[in-house]
C-alpha cells in the first residue's frame, strides 16, 4: 500500500505537552493583566490542555495582545519535570515521630521494669530498638538534604 504524501499546514501539526503549557502560562499572563476574566481564563485552559493541534492552540490566543507574552516564558524555558520531590519531607517526619514514640515507649517500659523489678538495673534492652532505626532514619536524613 503506498503512502500517498500531503503537505501538512503548520496549523495542523500536532501540538505537544510543553506548547499547551506555554499557552497555559500565555492565558495566565493576559488573565492578569486583565485582558481574560475567571471564567474566560478557566474555558480557555480547559481548552488548551484539550487540543490536538497548533492551530486549535493558536486560536485561543489570536485576540489577546502580544505584551501578555513576556521574553521570560518561552516553550525552551518551560520546565518539563519539577526539579525536585518534595513529597518525601512528610513522610520522613511522620516515621521520625513513630520511630521517637516507639522509643519513648520502650525506654518507660526499660525504666519501670528496672525499677520495680526488685533485682536492680536491667541490662537497656530498649537500645537494640532505638539504635538500629535511628541509624537508619539519620542516614535517611543526611542522603535527602540539599547538596
Amino acid at each position: 500500500m503506498d503512502v500517498v504524501s500531503h503537505p501538512v499546514r503548520p496549523e495542523e501539526l500536532r501540538a505537544s505537552d510543553a506548547e499547551r503549557e506555554f499557552v497555559q502560562q500565555w492565558l495566565h499572563r493576559a488573565h492578569v493583566a486583565g485582558s481574560l476574566d475567571l471564567a474566560e481564563f478557566d474555558l480557555r485552559v480547559s481548552r488548551a490542555w484539550s487540543a490536538t493541534t497548533r492551530g486549535e492552540l493558536a486560536a485561543l490566543t489570536a485576540d489577546l495582545p502580544r505584551t501578555a507574552l513576556t521574553a521570560d516564558v518561552s516553550p525552551a524555558t518551560t520546565p518539563t519535570a519539577p526539579t525536585t520531590r518534595p513529597g518525601g519531607r512528610p513522610v520522613l517526619a511522620a516515621l521520625t515521630t513513630i520511630w521517637l514514640s516507639l522509643s519513648a515507649l520502650n525506654f518507660t517500659l526499660w525504666l519501670l521494669v528496672s525499677v520495680l523489678g526488685g533485682n536492680g538495673p536491667v541490662h537497656p534492652w530498649f537500645l537494640w530498638v532505638v539504635v538500629p532505626a535511628g541509624s537508619v532514619l539519620g542516614v535517611v536524613r543526611l542522603m535527602g538534604r540539599p547538596r
